[in-house]
């Protein structure tokens, strides 16, 4: 079996070509191909297949062989897989995923593509389609209990629940404690990606991720976003 192995920003995955055909039982496969011991070790295995709504289709695993809905640099790697490989001539396209069809740009530079830029869409806030167990139309700074301690938190999604947490130290904080408590609390029925972010200066924010199945990462695009977002928007509601 041939496959290519990628990574975006150390976020890294299997990429197989499912464009004709592709193996059998994908969640097992994706489990012993990402093993790091006695696999090839990787965040889960990504199949590109042909779509009737876009130009392609992702479909994702995890490394614990679960389906998955959407990520921003394992579908930017996608971009380069497709053109590198010669399954298309476009520099532009679409790729249809769990969590809606997304864009990508290819920058290509001697025939290779160097880069690659996605639209990750409108962040959503309402917490019934997050999800999270909450009313209103939105779940911004609300103070919630997690292992006898409050904190405030702000839920978005941009395919898939992450929950945004300002702390003062992110470097003091104990992310295999905190991560998986917030990962299973109650008010997440499809569980939750973390992030928390201390807020430098002004200019600069510094952030640690708990990602659902990968747990510590040191850098997820969508995390990216949503900090940048939620920043932004509570600055907003403050002024």
């Amino acid at each position: 079996m041939k496959f290519t192995k990628m990574h975006g920003l150390g976020n890294d995955y299997v990429y197989l070509d499912c464009t004709e055909s592709g193996p059998g039982d994908l969640p097992g496969l994706a489990r012993r191909m990402s093993d790091r011991h006695f696999g090839v070790g990787a965040d889960g295995l990504i199949c590109v297949r042909t779509s009737e709504r876009a130009d392609f289709r992702m479909e994702m695993y995890n490394a614990d062989g679960s389906e998955g809905e959407m990520c921003g640099n394992g579908i930017r790697c996608v971009g380069k897989f497709l053109y590198d490989k010669g399954l298309t001539d476009q520099t532009e396209l679409t790729i249809e995923t769990l969590a809606g069809e997304k864009t990508l740009e290819l920058h290509v530079e001697g025939g290779t593509v160097v880069s690659v830029s996605v639209d990750m869409g409108e962040p959503i806030l309402t917490p019934e389609r997050i999800p999270v167990l909450g009313a209103g139309e939105s779940f911004l700074s609300r103070r919630i209990m997690v292992n006898g301690r409050e904190w405030a938190v702000t839920c978005v999604s941009m395919g898939n629940p992450h929950a945004v947490v300002f702390v003062p130290d992110v470097d003091r904080l104990n992310l295999e404690e905190w991560g998986p408590a917030f990962e299973h609390h109650a008010i997440f029925p499809n569980r939750t990606n973390t992030e928390f972010v201390e807020v430098e200066n002004q200019s600069t924010l510094r952030m640690r991720v708990w990602e659902l199945y990968l747990q510590d990462l040191s850098a997820v695009i969508l995390c990216w976003d949503l900090e940048s977002f939620v920043t932004n928007f509570l600055r907003l509601l403050k002024e």
